[in-house]
């Protein structure tokens, strides 16, 4: 198991060397928050990696529009007259054209106040790609220490990228393309300037016009004019990825089986709900199963909980591949259905004897001893189902992906409990 595990590891280090994204995932979406730990770092890693390319084409952009803007050094730039024909020039304050770096697009219906040039969306350096762990990790450190260090970061590095895109612009420029609320239009067309932090057009709000303590004009005047590909990465993609695989690479067997079993179990509820009928009489008990599994991943898994979530795993699998027989076993009166209702001890015993079964089960007369006959009998039973979990490929996973079905055999264990904290067992 530790060998096929480092495998798996080694073939994402490999996809993360050679920029190909992990098969069968997102290229380039967020984290799913809803889904397991391991699919949102995957994720991660499919994002970082086409934030790669993408800085790599801007990069290429870049220098590009640099080797033409020195061929065409040779133009006049001065406002003797004719402007040059490209939109890659604007006016600054002097007067003189200069060549706007890392624009992506016109912002419609803005011009600068003190040149009248267009302004211009800049490219912006992407922010952090946040998995749940991380959002949790983050909200804490600024709980503790109040630190709001990565926000402030962000908006220098939007005032450089918009400085560099928009050559002759002032704060009230950034603040009406990046904050409209905190700019106020006067009515009067061709009101003159009235104060500090107000223009012939406008005035920023009273927090923008804070003397002391203002954080958007300190960052405004520290800022220089660099596009964002130019800049020093907020968010480094090459620690960010190999931060993911220096942890799977010492995940706990416990953890990483955690992991796997929902994702198996997500995959059992949705080919069951493909082929069970909206007015089918096993409806009830699909959805209470799904609750069920729902509320008990909220907390950390147990051996005790792991025991019910075999019993709802092989409640799906009756209702996929026996329906009806699992119907007529859910029919039968039950003197303990009310008292363990919550516990889903479903006693869905579907073979006939004329059919093998499913699963390595106990013999029948074992199948029948109640819950508190003897201890060891019903541990060694527990274990078994535990163990049959992966013994054959079952009907319901059958037309997914290899990579979400083929779970390693689970070598046998003298503990009576699944989540042996020890390391790997080297087979």
């Amino acid at each position: 198991m530790a060998f096929f595990w480092q495998s798996v590891v080694l073939e994402l280090r490999k996809l993360w060397s050679d920029w190909q994204p992990v098969p069968r995932m997102p290229l380039d979406a967020a984290p799913d928050l809803n889904s397991s730990l391991l699919h949102q770092e995957i994720q991660v890693v499919n994002c970082c990696i086409a934030r790669k390319k993408r800085r790599k084409a801007a990069k290429e952009s870049l220098d590009s529009l640099l080797k033409q803007a020195s061929v065409d050094n040779s133009k006049p730039r001065s406002s003797n007259g004719e402007s040059p024909d490209s939109e890659m020039y604007a006016r600054d304050c002097t007067g003189d054209y200069v060549l706007r770096l890392g624009a992506d697009r016109l912002s419609e219906n803005l011009t600068l106040l003190e040149t009248g040039e267009p302004i211009y969306s800049p490219t912006l350096q992407e922010g952090p790609i946040m998995t749940a762990e991380l959002i949790k990790e983050t909200e804490e450190l600024v709980l503790r220490t109040g630190s709001l260090g990565a926000g402030c970061s962000q908006l220098l590095s939007d005032m450089q990228a918009f400085k560099a895109a928009n050559p002759g612009c002032v704060l009230e420029d950034f603040v009406r393309w990046h904050s409209p609320p905190d700019w106020f239009e006067d009515c009067a067309a061709n009101s003159t300037t009235v104060g500090e932090g107000s223009s012939r057009r406008g005035r920023l709000s009273d927090r923008m016009q804070t003397k002391e303590g203002n954080l958007w004009k300190e960052l405004w005047e520290a800022a220089k004019p660099i596009p964002a590909v130019e800049q020093t990465p907020i968010y480094d993609e090459d620690l960010a990825v190999e931060s993911i695989f220096d942890g799977l690479e010492v995940i706990e067997p416990s953890k990483l089986f955690e992991q796997l079993l929902a994702v198996i179990l997500s995959v059992c509820f949705v080919e069951a709900e493909s082929v069970l009928a909206a007015d089918s009489s096993l409806s009830k008990l699909f959805y209470d199963c799904k609750d069920y599994i729902a509320n008990i991943y909220q907390d950390d898994m147990s051996k005790e909980k792991l025991d019910e979530i075999c019993k709802v795993y092989e409640t799906m699998e009756a209702i996929v591949t026996h329906p009806e027989e699992a119907l007529q076993i859910m029919e039968q009166p039950d003197e303990k259905s009310l008292e363990n209702k919550n516990r889903f001890k479903l006693k869905l015993n579907i073979m006939a004897k004329d059919r093998p079964p499913l699963w390595k089960r106990a013999p029948k007369d074992e199948k029948r001893m109640s819950p508190k006959d003897d201890k060891n009998t019903l541990e060694e039973k527990n274990t078994k189902i535990f163990s049959n979990l992966f013994d054959k490929k079952v009907t319901i996973f059958s037309k997914k992906n290899a990579k979400s079905s083929e779970v390693p055999p689970t070598p046998p264990s003298s503990s009576p409990g699944p989540f042996d904290e020890s390391e790997w067992t080297i087979l």
